[in-house]
């Protein structure tokens, strides 16, 4: 096999990661695997290479970046959609080309959120509890039926679209928010309304809203003080989307009947790390003061940021990957115009 003579860093890796990904990138003539995630520290481990792959909850700042570029880095490739922790402005300043996946088996992150708010509605976390203690009885299991009720979905890109399309099947009436309406969604039987009559009619609400400056928080006090009383919030895209403190009073006040999250605001400094050999106290460091209650509450279901975690996803993913990598290779003294690329707004 010929290689293209392109060296390349991925960072944030483990087991799966490798499996899927190095044999797609036997195309460059160099690929370096480290566990390590992205910061001013590790970026030095760069040295030497085109081009560094990086993961959602890697840190790439403005100190992270310039260190990258001293090691003569001149792209850089999420694996993933989100780039909410990449400084773009930054990367344009120091003249590192941002390129990411846009889209990878939306499916697959639908189908996890559909299985969080299964999950919620029949209290199969306090079901599996009390099996496991050998208490076989049914009190704390009522749940509520999903069939004939009416869906909020917020945010109708493509996953939100796909979580539609499953939605279909339970037969009640989808709600949608957006900013930017598609018609593809009113073909699917969904009604856009304003957030406040989304949050106000919902009996599940499903958030696949990007991370920005206007969505973060979205779910506030302000907003869950207006949502239906006993509503299931499911949250498969960004953490802080949701304030954690604000969805915990919720909870406790019965406002909101329960919440599936697989991410967490904050979640960089726990989620994709194996905490269990740690002692209670050193694993309470990695914590905020809320994450063991949310967590640990019996109506909320919580996974670490796994919505993705498909063999469908991940080849879609490391294909992509590679794709934007050869044509950034291909075009070296390029600033603007790579494949999904994505820059700083002007």
């Amino acid at each position: 096999m010929s290689h293209v003579n392109f060296r390349v860093i991925v960072f944030s890796s483990s087991e799966y990661v490798e499996y899927h990904f190095r044999e797609p990138l036997s195309v460059f003539s160099t690929v370096t695997f480290v566990q390590a995630r992205l910061d001013e520290n590790s970026a030095r481990l760069a040295r030497d290479h085109d081009a560094a792959i990086i993961f959602v909850n890697d840190d790439a700042n403005a100190k992270a970046l310039e260190v990258l570029a001293e090691c003569n880095v001149k792209t850089i490739a999420l694996r993933c959609a989100g780039f909410d922790r990449v400084d773009l402005a930054a990367a344009k300043r120091l003249g590192i080309r941002v390129q990411r996946v846009p889209s990878y088996s939306p499916r697959s992150v639908a189908e996890h959120a559909l299985s969080l708010l299964m999950a919620v509605s029949r209290n199969l976390k306090t079901a599996q509890y009390k099996m496991l203690s050998g208490d076989y009885t049914l009190s704390g299991l009522v749940g509520v039926q999903v069939s004939h009720k009416t869906y909020g979905v917020i945010g109708t890109g493509n996953i939100g679209l796909e979580f539609i399309k499953l939605l279909k099947g339970f037969e009640g009436k989808v709600l949608a928010y957006d900013l930017y309406p598609t018609d593809k969604a009113r073909e699917l039987g969904a009604e856009y309304v304003s957030l406040e009559e989304l949050l106000k009619r919902s009996d599940f609400i499903s958030l696949h809203a990007p991370l920005t400056d206007s969505t973060r928080h979205l779910i506030s006090s302000k907003s869950l003080g207006i949502v239906k009383r006993g509503a299931i919030l499911i949250n498969a895209s960004r953490g802080g989307l949701m304030d954690t403190k604000a969805v915990l009073e919720a909870l406790k006040e019965g406002k909101l009947g329960g919440v599936g999250s697989d991410v967490y605001e904050g979640e960089e400094a726990l989620f994709f790390k194996d905490t269990s050999a740690l002692a209670t106290e050193q694993r309470m460091k990695l914590w905020d003061r809320y994450f063991l209650e949310f967590k640990s509450m019996p109506n909320t279901v919580v996974t670490p940021h796994i919505a993705f975690l498909t063999v469908e996803a991940l080849t879609a993913i490391a294909e992509t990957t590679v794709a934007n990598l050869r044509d950034a290779q291909s075009k070296p003294d390029k600033a603007e115009g790579l494949c999904n690329q994505i820059s700083a707004k002007k």
